[in-house]
């Protein structure tokens, strides 16, 4: 299996956090300890607060709403005129023989 002397030496380790959760495991460095862990992190424990800081999200929805409603009216304004001139094309054969 393991060739001897290429291979790290795993030990028992001790994480020890912050808030004093402690997590036994195994490591090559030994123990250690961290800032914050599952236990007080606040996306694991559902404390976790959503900031809109004055208001970026609406802002960011104004303009780019406007820009596709923009863009949205420029296509059936395009559309429309298509049309018109399609209409107007096969009104325009249909007025040339009528006029003797």
């Amino acid at each position: 299996m393991a060739q001897k002397g290429i291979h790290p030496v795993y030990k028992t380790s001790v994480i020890t956090c912050a808030c004093g959760n402690r997590v036994e495991t195994f490591s090559t460095r030994g123990d250690f300890m961290v800032d914050i862990c599952s236990n007080c992190h606040p996306f694991y424990t559902g404390k976790q607060k959503f900031v809109d800081a004055a208001g970026r999200i609406e802002r960011f929805q104004k303009k780019y709403a406007k820009s596709t409603a923009g863009k949205a009216a420029a296509a059936d304004k395009a559309a429309a005129e298509a049309a018109a001139a399609a209409a107007g094309e096969a009104a325009a054969p249909d007025a040339a023989a009528a006029t003797p």
